[in-house]
């Protein structure tokens, strides 16, 4: 295909390739986990690199030490923060990857996932086994591991785990244990959750409004050792590599819907998803339009299932119903508008969200969505492959989205980075959302200018009050972000959250072969902040709930409650604002996803609040974290 970078070849032909603060519950803390003062002052910049000394020793490995080049070993893992014990601070779990063994390499095994609980200060201790998280079900280890999901599924309010990689998926309950401590329990078989593909990236949400929420997950593609052709660099034949995902099919996406009883049933069909069926079962879906039927039909004739990668669950189209987006890789991405009652059209192209601006599709990864420019609006940002430009979809209104990557600054980004993991943060608490992106390539032979390891990259949000929405751009701050932004590594999933309450957004990338890094947000401002943590009832998690701020002088704030985003990873549920300058707010009004809305008025800045949907008083606690 014209414009596409060559990255591998079969036979000799080119290959393109586009690729909470929760109301502390009383959890009594050992004296031992009081964590120290810090001894060393950071370094310059707005983030710093605390991972030496906070106890989190973590490297997420892919097995190339076998010297495969599989396409297995391109997609690296993720991060989740979750805080699993209820001590209001988010604790750090991370996917431990895989690797290759046996006499000739086929067996196919799973590296330790890691839990480690945040003791406050940036000090971590790893709790993965007395946790349950160090083996699955009856004893078995690890499988090769992505991607984790954060959600409280049976709303007994305490947060859920659920794990994806090649072959199966994994679905942890968090029960009571011992000394009023917390553990997970494999439930994966019991849930039925018996999925045999291999999973990426999973998002949760009430799809069918019932309060309960239900599963989302992407599949890949049907890479195995039966499906595994040579592929070579480009510029040397005599050198295996990674193959381009447009050498194999896409498999099927699945929709769970949560019963409500711990367990799961497969509704992908029913619910509009693009997924093998008979053909004359396409009458049945009454709720879809002659021509998205024709659509449905077409895309299941062609295979077009998808190639998923990153997945968000948020309400798109402001109509109080959670939809899903999905980062797909070189086909085009999926927009599911939900229509009411569980069930999704899928109207990618129709909104102008698929593809790039010249109408090809993209090599899709890391995925958020933010009301960037001051619209009330959630737009979207989708991280793509080298030499194609990452996209920022505007949101218009109605379901509508225009391709903003030119006009908003970031198009020459994409010309030498492949970006995974992404998340937009106001590191700089002004009120307006920025960007980081997390950076590395997928081949071991990149053409150039591309490099195996490259820089993560922050954007920052530079909006003005006197300036038309449409014309709002990001600057490019790595150079002044901290010396972690100046290093190369094989980027792939990262998560956002403040890991000591501070109001600051930090953030955790788990790169690929490489340690873990967990960055301090340093940020000098005196700029406000407040933080809000939802509990829905009965769906306590809130996702696809809006909060509008209304400051003193005018200006509105809206942020939404998501699931999924970014790549392979989960972020802090809570939602932080911003406020610059401003030291009051005049009245946060939250929409639930129930449709009710409700109001508060006179909440103080520089805190955390717990609003329950329901309730009139909203709740404040001292910070855990110091």
């Amino acid at each position: 295909m014209p414009g596409k970078t060559k990255w591998a070849l079969i036979a000799l032909l080119p290959i393109s390739v586009g690729l909470f603060l929760l109301i502390p519950r009383n959890v009594p803390q050992p004296v031992e986990e009081q964590p120290p003062e810090r001894e060393t002052p950071l370094a310059p910049g707005y983030f710093a690199d605390v991972t030496p000394g906070s106890g989190i020793d973590f490297v997420h490995r892919n097995g190339e030490e076998a010297e495969l080049a599989t396409i297995l070993e391109s997609l690296g893992g993720g991060v989740a923060l979750i805080d699993f014990d209820g001590d209001g601070l988010q604790d750090v779990f991370l996917t431990g990857g895989g690797y290759f063994d046996g006499p000739d390499k086929k067996g196919i095994k799973g590296h330790p996932c890691k839990l480690y609980k945040n003791l406050g200060s940036f000090k971590f201790r790893d709790a993965t086994v007395e946790a349950g998280l160090d083996r699955l079900e009856s004893g078995a280890p690890w499988f090769y591991t992505h991607g984790a999901a954060v959600a409280d599924y049976d709303n007994d309010g305490w947060p859920d785990l659920l794990v994806t990689g090649y072959g199966r998926l994994a679905l942890f309950r968090n029960v009571p244990a011992d000394g009023n401590r917390r553990r997970f329990v494999d439930v994966t078989r019991s849930a039925g959750l018996t999925d045999s593909l291999w999973s990426t990236s999973a998002g949760w949400g009430d799809f069918d409004g019932d309060g309960f929420p239900d599963l989302y997950v992407c599949h890949y593609v049907n890479w195995s050792w039966a499906n595994n052709p040579p592929c070579k660099d480009y510029r040397d034949q005599t050198r295996p590599d990674v193959c381009a995902p447009k050498v194999f099919e896409g498999q099927p996406h699945l929709l769970y819907r949560n019963n409500g009883n711990g367990t799961f049933a497969d509704v992908s069909a029913g619910a509009g998803l693009q997924v093998p069926r008979p053909a004359d079962s396409y009458s049945k879906l009454a709720h879809l339009s002659p021509a998205a039927q024709a659509r449905l039909e077409r895309a299941v004739r062609e295979k077009d299932y998808g190639k998923g990668l990153g997945v968000l669950v948020t309400d798109l189209d402001d109509d109080g119903r959670p939809d899903i987006y999905v980062a797909n890789d070189t086909s085009g991405n999926f927009v599911y508008l939900n229509r009411g009652h569980g069930r999704f059209e899928q109207m990618g192209s129709e909104c102008g969200a698929a593809r790039d601006a010249l109408g090809r599709a993209t090599g899709s990864m890391g995925v958020d969505a933010a009301d960037y420019n001051g619209t009330g609006r959630l737009s979207l940002f989708v991280a793509n492959y080298q030499n194609e430009t990452h996209a920022l979809y505007r949101n218009e209104g109605r379901g509508q989205f225009v391709h903003a990557s030119q006009v908003s600054g970031i198009t020459s980004l994409g010309l030498n980075f492949v970006g995974f993991g992404t998340g937009f943060l106001d590191f700089d608490l002004d009120g307006h959302e920025d960007l980081v992106i997390s950076n590395g390539h997928v081949v071991h032979y990149p053409p150039p200018p591309a490099d195996v390891k490259q820089i993560p990259v922050l954007l920052r949000n530079t909006r003005r009050p006197d300036q038309k929405k449409h014309e709002v751009r990001f600057e490019n701050v790595s150079p002044k972000a901290g010396p972690y932004f100046q290093v190369r590594h094989m980027g792939r999933g990262i998560a956002l959250g403040d890991l000591d309450n501070r109001g600051r957004t930090d953030v955790v990338l788990n790169p690929t072969n490489a340690p873990v890094a967990v960055l301090r947000n340093q940020y000098e401002t005196d700029h406000h902040w407040l933080g809000i943590q939802l509990i829905g009832r009965p769906y306590r998690d809130a996702v696809g709930a809006r909060l509008e701020l209304q400051l003193a002088d005018g200006e509105k704030l809206v942020r939404a409650v998501k699931g999924g985003g970014s790549y392979l990873s989960s972020g802090d549920r809570r939602t932080l604002f911003g406020l610059g300058s401003r030291a009051k707010i005049d009245r946060l009004t939250v929409r639930w996803p129930s449709g009710k809305s409700q109001s508060w008025e006179g909440l103080a800045a520089d805190r955390y609040w717990t609003l329950t949907e329901g309730e009139e008083k909203a709740h404040t606690t001292p910070n855990p974290g110091h």
